[in-house]
């Protein structure tokens, strides 16, 4: 991805969609962590200093790569799973809210004339990570959502055939 990136207007109108899905009981079980400009640089130290720290024998090379990782789009937004687990609604809804939440805010970076990306990569299962985002315990990251303007037009990867995955009721 290349710039330009969503504008502050825009990220504020994806931000607007991805929080409009459905939620039972109305509890919005995420949050987003945007990083722009800067920050992207910023927090990319961060994480070849973490993954340096769990990986004492990583290259210079892949260490360098760490550090890029959020410099690959104009603007990443970390999707920050918030479950609620005193609520009544079940965790699992609450899931799927924050997953309808991620798939928002792409739909909306796409409406808008951009692209977007969902990417996890071993920084949104970290523990060192969650700690320098200052994450509650009960928190975890969705995804790194990538956005920014096609550099190419994106390619169609392969995917599962869809007739296998469709049965009509009564099942036979």
């Amino acid at each position: 991805m290349v710039a330009p990136g969503p504008n502050a207007q825009n990220i504020q109108d994806i931000l607007q969609a991805a929080h409009r899905v459905p939620d039972h009981g109305k509890i919005g079980p995420w949050r987003f962590i945007v990083f722009s400009d800067g920050a992207r640089a910023t927090f990319g130290q961060t994480l070849k200093d973490i993954y340096a720290a769990q990986n004492p024998d990583a290259s210079a090379k892949l260490l360098e790569h760490q550090q890029n990782l959020l410099l690959r789009a104009p603007v990443v937004i970390a999707v920050i799973a918030s479950p609620n687990r005193e609520h009544k609604v079940p965790e699992w809804e609450q899931n799927l809210a924050i997953g309808a939440a991620c798939q928002n805010l792409l739909v909306a970076t796409h409406a808008l004339g951009f692209v977007g990306q969902w990417l996890t990569e071993w920084c949104s299962y970290s523990d060192a990570v969650n700690q320098s985002l200052k994450l509650a315990p009960h928190e975890r990251i969705a995804g790194f959502m990538y956005l920014g303007s096609a550099a190419q037009a994106p390619t169609e990867r392969a995917r599962p055939d869809l007739s296998e995955r469709i049965t009509h009721w009564p099942i036979q």
